[in-house]
């Protein structure tokens, strides 16, 4: 049992999802939010206050003005997408407290919180 309970508690201390971010988002609690993907699927859609910043480009020099004292979240896509998680790790071997956002942007739409960005929706005649 003592197993299970540490699995867990471990899975819950580096992941989060929609809907608790939302809710501390609209806390106190200092987030930064990193959509982890191309900057092309940024500017189509991303959540709003999300910093646009794809793991490719983690970096010492270019978190070399980030503070170690937030918590930082990524998200991307969805399932299928394993840019948060290259986010998040890269993120971590610099020395950041990270997150990563289960389900993505896709489950944070499912939630039904907004997104901006260029992306237009039509509907279907």
């Amino acid at each position: 049992m003592e197993d299970a309970i540490q699995h867990f508690s471990g899975k819950l201390a580096r992941e989060t999802d929609p809907a608790d971010l939302h809710e501390k988002l609209q806390g106190n609690e200092k987030i930064v939010v990193i959509d982890a993907r191309s900057r092309e699927a940024y500017d189509e859609e991303h959540i709003p206050g999300a910093v646009s910043f794809p793991h490719r480009e983690m970096t010492e020099e270019s978190t070399s003005q980030f503070s170690k004292h937030d918590l930082y979240v990524t998200y991307c896509d969805g399932i299928g997408c394993n840019a948060s998680t290259k986010g998040a790790l890269n993120m971590s071997k610099l020395g950041f407290k990270v997150k990563e956002m289960m389900g993505g942007l896709d489950w944070w739409k499912r939630d039904g919180y907004p997104t901006e960005g260029s992306k237009i929706e039509v509907d279907s005649i």
